[in-house]
């Protein structure tokens, strides 16, 4: 049974810090992609960032130079470290679980695509003002 579980999330004014963390279990893949998507109020689900396991990462343009995706494969840990937060950047913050080939299907600004994801978390809010 595969979980994955998000937190971290809160409110932090405009150029504020944050690190979402997403603990998962029960994925025994040893090729795989995990991405972090956002999903704000009245817009479609946005592919932010991914990494895969041989430790490649991708961002999307909208993040890019201010988010940091990273994995601790000792505590089978995601994190998304967020800096420089904008108020667009508010949105409700999910983890996903796929095959390898996920994280190489990116639109043409480069956001993930979450379709080819799997496995997803709760969510954890992030409000920017």
């Amino acid at each position: 049974h595969v979980q994955l579980v998000e937190s971290g999330g809160g409110s932090v004014q405009a150029g504020g810090s944050l690190r979402l963390s997403c603990a998962v279990s029960g994925y025994s893949r040893s090729r795989y992609c995990m991405g972090w998507f956002r999903t704000a109020p009245g817009k479609e689900r946005e592919g932010v960032a991914g990494i895969d396991s041989d430790g490649n990462t991708r961002y999307a343009d909208s993040v890019e130079g201010r988010f940091t995706i990273s994995k601790d494969n000792a505590n089978n840990t995601l994190y998304l470290q967020m800096n420089s937060l904008k108020p667009e950047d508010t949105a409700m913050y999910s983890c996903a679980a796929g095959p390898l080939e996920s994280c190489s299907r990116v639109t043409i600004t480069f956001n993930l695509v979450d379709t080819y994801f799997y496995y997803w978390g709760q969510g954890t809010q992030v409000t920017v003002s």
